[in-house]
Protein backbone atom coordinates (compact mmCIF):
# COMPACT_ATOMS: atom_id res chain seq x y z
CA UNK A 1 0.00 0.00 0.00
CA UNK A 2 1.29 3.52 -0.93
CA UNK A 3 1.52 5.79 1.61
CA UNK A 4 -0.53 9.37 0.97
CA UNK A 5 1.41 12.05 0.85
CA UNK A 6 1.08 14.30 4.53
CA UNK A 7 1.98 17.97 5.18
CA UNK A 8 3.58 18.99 7.83
CA UNK A 9 1.34 18.73 10.29
CA UNK A 10 0.97 15.28 9.08
CA UNK A 11 -2.66 15.77 7.66
CA UNK A 12 -3.50 14.17 4.65
CA UNK A 13 -1.86 17.01 1.63
CA UNK A 14 -4.82 15.36 -0.91
CA UNK A 15 -6.57 18.46 -2.39
CA UNK A 16 -9.03 17.63 -4.96
CA UNK A 17 -9.21 21.19 -6.30
CA UNK A 18 -5.48 20.58 -6.58
CA UNK A 19 -6.13 17.16 -8.77
CA UNK A 20 -5.61 17.14 -12.59
CA UNK A 21 -8.55 15.43 -13.37
CA UNK A 22 -11.12 16.93 -11.53
CA UNK A 23 -9.58 20.53 -13.17
CA UNK A 24 -9.82 19.08 -16.55
CA UNK A 25 -13.66 18.36 -15.91
CA UNK A 26 -14.14 21.73 -14.75
CA UNK A 27 -12.42 23.34 -17.60
CA UNK A 28 -14.07 20.60 -19.78
CA UNK A 29 -17.65 21.87 -18.36
CA UNK A 30 -17.26 25.52 -18.71
CA UNK A 31 -15.70 24.84 -22.76
CA UNK A 32 -19.38 22.45 -23.15
CA UNK A 33 -21.37 25.72 -22.33
CA UNK A 34 -19.16 27.97 -24.34
CA UNK A 35 -19.75 25.42 -26.72
CA UNK A 36 -23.41 25.45 -26.84
CA UNK A 37 -23.78 29.52 -26.81
CA UNK A 38 -21.59 30.19 -29.72
CA UNK A 39 -22.59 26.99 -32.03
CA UNK A 40 -24.40 28.30 -34.78
CA UNK A 41 -25.89 24.73 -36.17
CA UNK A 42 -27.81 22.15 -33.93
CA UNK A 43 -24.75 19.81 -33.54
CA UNK A 44 -23.13 18.40 -30.83
CA UNK A 45 -19.14 18.26 -30.53
CA UNK A 46 -18.46 15.40 -31.64
CA UNK A 47 -20.77 15.77 -34.32
CA UNK A 48 -19.01 19.16 -34.91
CA UNK A 49 -15.76 17.67 -34.75
CA UNK A 50 -16.17 14.50 -37.08
CA UNK A 51 -17.68 17.65 -39.51
CA UNK A 52 -14.50 19.43 -39.40
CA UNK A 53 -12.43 16.18 -39.86
CA UNK A 54 -14.52 15.26 -42.99
CA UNK A 55 -13.84 18.81 -44.87
CA UNK A 56 -10.08 18.69 -43.84
CA UNK A 57 -10.50 15.34 -45.77
CA UNK A 58 -12.94 15.41 -48.59
CA UNK A 59 -13.93 11.93 -48.81
CA UNK A 60 -12.71 9.31 -45.64
CA UNK A 61 -13.45 6.30 -44.93
CA UNK A 62 -16.12 5.75 -41.86
CA UNK A 63 -13.46 3.74 -40.16
CA UNK A 64 -10.38 6.20 -40.78
CA UNK A 65 -12.68 9.13 -39.83
CA UNK A 66 -13.50 7.42 -36.37
CA UNK A 67 -10.06 7.11 -35.49
CA UNK A 68 -9.17 11.12 -37.12
CA UNK A 69 -12.09 12.14 -34.62
CA UNK A 70 -11.25 9.88 -31.93
CA UNK A 71 -14.01 7.46 -31.45
CA UNK A 72 -14.86 3.91 -31.59
CA UNK A 73 -16.52 2.47 -34.86
CA UNK A 74 -19.99 2.08 -33.41
CA UNK A 75 -19.90 5.60 -31.80
CA UNK A 76 -18.50 6.99 -35.40
CA UNK A 77 -21.41 5.14 -37.45
CA UNK A 78 -23.90 6.83 -35.00
CA UNK A 79 -22.87 10.26 -35.60
CA UNK A 80 -22.22 9.52 -39.34
CA UNK A 81 -26.03 8.33 -39.31
CA UNK A 82 -27.43 11.42 -37.51
CA UNK A 83 -25.63 13.63 -39.65
CA UNK A 84 -26.49 12.13 -42.96
CA UNK A 85 -30.50 12.57 -41.52
CA UNK A 86 -29.19 16.37 -41.28
CA UNK A 87 -28.18 16.24 -45.11
CA UNK A 88 -24.61 17.14 -44.34
CA UNK A 89 -22.70 13.85 -44.68
CA UNK A 90 -23.27 11.30 -47.46
CA UNK A 91 -22.13 7.79 -47.35
CA UNK A 92 -21.14 5.55 -50.81
CA UNK A 93 -19.50 2.21 -50.80
CA UNK A 94 -16.24 1.83 -51.23
CA UNK A 95 -15.60 1.22 -54.93
CA UNK A 96 -12.31 -1.37 -54.17
CA UNK A 97 -13.97 -2.72 -50.63
CA UNK A 98 -17.67 -2.90 -50.67
CA UNK A 99 -17.40 -3.70 -46.74
CA UNK A 100 -16.76 0.48 -46.44
CA UNK A 101 -18.12 3.62 -46.41
CA UNK A 102 -17.12 6.31 -48.00
CA UNK A 103 -18.06 9.57 -46.07
CA UNK A 104 -18.31 13.18 -47.58
CA UNK A 105 -20.23 16.40 -47.21
CA UNK A 106 -22.83 16.87 -48.82
CA UNK A 107 -23.66 20.57 -50.82
CA UNK A 108 -25.42 21.56 -47.51
CA UNK A 109 -22.20 20.40 -45.44
CA UNK A 110 -19.60 22.17 -47.91
CA UNK A 111 -21.94 25.70 -47.48
CA UNK A 112 -22.04 25.24 -43.39
CA UNK A 113 -18.29 24.67 -43.35
CA UNK A 114 -16.99 27.93 -42.92
CA UNK A 115 -19.79 29.13 -40.88
CA UNK A 116 -18.57 26.47 -38.55
CA UNK A 117 -14.84 27.90 -38.80
CA UNK A 118 -15.94 31.05 -37.47
CA UNK A 119 -18.14 29.24 -34.70
CA UNK A 120 -14.63 26.88 -33.44
CA UNK A 121 -12.64 30.22 -33.80
CA UNK A 122 -14.97 31.90 -31.28
CA UNK A 123 -15.49 29.11 -29.16
CA UNK A 124 -11.21 28.22 -28.61
CA UNK A 125 -11.37 32.31 -28.21
CA UNK A 126 -13.71 32.63 -25.69
CA UNK A 127 -12.46 28.80 -23.57
CA UNK A 128 -8.98 30.55 -23.77
CA UNK A 129 -9.79 34.16 -22.95
CA UNK A 130 -8.70 34.28 -19.54
CA UNK A 131 -5.10 33.16 -20.77
CA UNK A 132 -2.67 35.54 -21.77
CA UNK A 133 -2.00 35.04 -25.65
CA UNK A 134 1.20 33.31 -24.78
CA UNK A 135 -0.36 31.36 -21.83
CA UNK A 136 -2.85 30.15 -24.46
CA UNK A 137 0.12 28.53 -26.61
CA UNK A 138 1.30 26.91 -24.25
CA UNK A 139 -1.27 25.82 -22.55
CA UNK A 140 -2.43 24.27 -26.02
CA UNK A 141 1.17 23.20 -26.66
CA UNK A 142 0.79 21.13 -23.04
CA UNK A 143 -3.10 19.91 -23.79
CA UNK A 144 -1.48 18.25 -27.28
CA UNK A 145 1.38 16.56 -24.87
CA UNK A 146 -1.06 15.14 -22.52
CA UNK A 147 -3.54 13.28 -25.82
Amino acid sequence: MGMKPKNEDGASSYLLDDQVGYLLRLASQRHALIFQEHISQDLTPTQFSTLMRVAEHGQVSQNHLGRLAAMDTATVKGVVDRLRQKGLLETLPDPNDKRRSIVSLTQAGQEMIEKLHADGAAISAATLSPLKPAEQKRFLDLLKKLS
